[in-house]
């Protein structure tokens, strides 16, 4: 059972486990990233690009990020997320649109961006260039790629990496 682990909803029941196409980040590893990027979290502006179940961008409200862009291509993902996200107060926007259209149409800024795209298809590089082409990412601000395989490509300076199993994560920030 996936839940939020920690801030004004911990405890909060997530559902989308067993969802095709989701692979949801498990607490432990959640649990150790959010303590890696606490301090950039008050009052951010969050981007939870693949969203899937949500999970990472609710985390990131739960403790205090002022606003989250929740995108999947998935209308099941968005159904999910809808769900996931009832009784939220902050301000949520969630949206049904292929990543790299959301990416070269948004006039937002983002302090957090979360990278977690499906293992198989590497759209993080892609997503990565288009973050910089566009300037999409606040000056200190980061990005949070878990991954399993290939390694993510950016010029942006790695601040922190950790390995769980074959499940890995890398943030760089601007």
């Amino acid at each position: 059972m996936m839940r939020i682990i920690s801030g004004k909803y911990k405890g909060k029941k997530l559902v989308g486990f067993n969802t095709v196409g989701t692979r949801p980040t498990m607490d432990r590893v959640k649990e150790s990233l959010f303590g890696m990027i606490q301090a950039y979290i008050s009052g951010s502006v969050v981007l939870d690009l693949f969203a899937g179940s949500g999970a990472l961008g609710l985390e990131a409200i739960s403790n205090g990020a002022k606003t989250c862009f929740l995108i999947d291509n998935n209308i099941e993902a968005i159904k999910m997320i809808g769900e996931n996200s009832q009784n939220f107060t902050e301000d949520l926007k969630i949206i049904n649109i292929d990543y790299k259209r959301f990416l070269k149409t948004t006039e937002e800024k983002f302090d957090i961006i979360f990278l977690d795209p499906p293992y198989k298809e590497n759209q993080m590089d892609k997503a990565l260039r288009i973050i910089k082409e566009r300037d999409l990412l606040n000056k200190g601000g980061i990005v949070v790629c878990e991954y399993e395989t290939g390694e993510p490509k950016t010029d942006l300076k790695l601040i922190k990496q950790k390995s769980y199993g074959p499940k890995k994560i890398k943030i760089f920030e601007n």
